[in-house]
């Protein structure tokens, strides 16, 4: 399992007092507000940033870091991801994952019958779709809805789906 779930990604600077546009890439924007650090990806190293201010802007959010007070402290991270560590994620719900932890599972049937392993999950809006990729490179999409997904399991790196009729044609 990752040690760090990605939050966001720095789109670009915001004025010229240090502050940056972020990408969400987290379900709950607000958590930006109870979070006091980030952990910053540089590429070639993590720097953990310690958050000073936050304030929303359409489907953004500004950030500011202490000690970062000039655009020319923060222009150098754009388009780097910021994430959390696991102890700073926000708790799960029954039934719900992290994306991360699920990215890999190999996904099977209810008979047992394998049928690839997940690449991805779409988020759009009604319900999740994961996209499982086949032995032969082809994509197989499945609505994340408990009529199709019958289980995962993370600690067995498992997904069990039901076919519904109409759904590999």
């Amino acid at each position: 399992m990752e040690d760090l779930l990605q939050v966001g990604a720095i789109t670009s600077t915001h004025g010229i007092r240090g502050e940056v546009k972020v990408f969400p890439t987290t379900d709950d924007v607000n958590r930006f507000k109870k979070l006091k650090e980030v952990v910053l990806d540089t590429g070639k190293e993590k720097i953990i940033l310690e958050i000073q201010g936050v304030k929303f802007f359409k489907q953004f959010v500004i950030l500011k870091f202490k000690g970062m007070d000039n655009i020319n402290d923060i222009e150098k991270y754009k388009g780097k991801s910021l994430f959390v560590t696991r102890e700073n994620a926000v708790k799960l719900e029954k039934d719900e994952y992290f994306i991360a932890d699920m990215i890999g599972c190999k996904v099977e049937d209810e008979d047992g019958n394998y049928l690839g392993e997940l690449k991805d999950v779409i988020l759009t809006g009604a319900n999740d779709v994961y996209v499982v990729e086949n032995e032969d490179g082809k994509e197989l999409l499945f609505p994340a809805i408990k009529e199709c997904v019958l289980n995962v399991d993370i600690e067995q790196r498992k997904i069990t789906v039901h076919i519904m009729p109409g759904l590999l044609d």
